[in-house]
């Protein structure tokens, strides 16, 4: 044998173990591919994602968003989505439980049904929603007030 060649690697494609560890691979890149695509952010302005250190978003966190005319609750999971919207007319109260490192936002409805909870979102976050809210709150009922005179 000459010194300085590489020894030449099996390449036996009929190998159970090598089939097992291409199978196995491609397995979790496809399950991987599928965690990242279900993680993408909402379109909009204002998307508000909570902390994957947080309970019940570890592996799909949620996401809020919260636009003029309502506010949307989007929590992805392994096959499909749940997803629980207010409209901006219909919320009565925003309630922050602040923790230590996050905050648990809880929206409630002027029916009194179930109302939205957010949790894991970084207390800046969670007072940036209450603002927005209440700011698309206020031009709501200043626009249905002009309306009115005219």
């Amino acid at each position: 044998m000459q010194t300085g060649q590489p020894l030449p690697l099996p390449t036996d494609a009929s190998n159970p173990w090598l089939i097992v560890l291409l199978v196995l691979v491609g397995f979790l890149l496809v399950l991987g591919l599928w965690i990242w695509s279900r993680n993408r952010r909402m379109p909009g302005e204002h998307v508000f994602r909570a902390s994957r250190l947080s309970k019940g978003n570890r592996l799909f966190p949620a996401q809020v968003q919260i636009s003029p005319t309502s506010v949307t609750l989007f929590h992805p999971e392994w096959i499909g989505k749940r997803e629980e919207s207010i409209h901006m007319a219909h919320v009565a109260s925003i309630k922050i439980d602040t923790n230590m490192i996050f905050s648990d936002v809880l929206i409630e409805t002027t029916g009194g049904h179930h109302p939205i909870v957010c949790h894991g979102h970084f207390k800046g976050d969670a007072t940036e929603m209450k603002k927005l809210i209440e700011r698309y709150q206020t031009d709501y009922y200043k626009g249905a007030k002009t309306e009115l005179k005219t």
